[in-house]
């Protein structure tokens, strides 16, 4: 389990160490069976490659959620998380391999505020692209 980060604890600039959350074919899957979401863009080459994708594609909100999953890693507590905005910038293109793609995440604590709130930016990245913009996260520590 993960400690609770606490407000006292948190100054501005504080550094969330980088994470990084492997995706493969069979997450793609997984995901689009969990959310509904069956666009072959995010399961079939074929169909990627003819709408102009360099291939397979993770879905947007499953990249929003690795990086949303740092932040509540992080502050130990999954209901911390008070807002989350992003831009997606590039997408996360997954190969049909062992090994899949990787988003690498890290945060910073930008912002102190009242009420025990910290506003957090965000770094998504993958394939040595960034593939979420303006990301961030409003967040209540204990």
């Amino acid at each position: 389990m993960t400690a609770i980060v606490r407000y006292a604890d948190v100054e501005t600039g504080t550094e969330i160490p980088e994470q990084v959350y492997p995706v493969r074919r069979i997450d793609l899957i997984r995901y689009a069976g969990a959310s509904g979401d069956f666009n072959p863009i995010h399961w079939n080459e074929r169909t990627a490659k003819a709408v102009g994708l360099p291939d397979v594609i993770a879905h947007g909100m499953f990249t929003m959620a690795q990086a949303g999953r740092l932040v509540t890693d992080w502050a130990g507590d999954p209901g911390a998380l008070v807002e989350y905005k992003v831009r997606f910038s590039a997408p996360v293109v997954v190969p049909d391999d062992d090994n899949g793609a990787e988003i690498s995440v890290s945060g910073v604590v930008k912002e102190k505020l009242d009420d025990n709130l910290v506003r957090i930016a965000l770094t998504a990245r993958s394939g040595g692209a960034k593939v979420l913009a303006r990301s961030t996260a409003l967040v209540r520590l204990a």
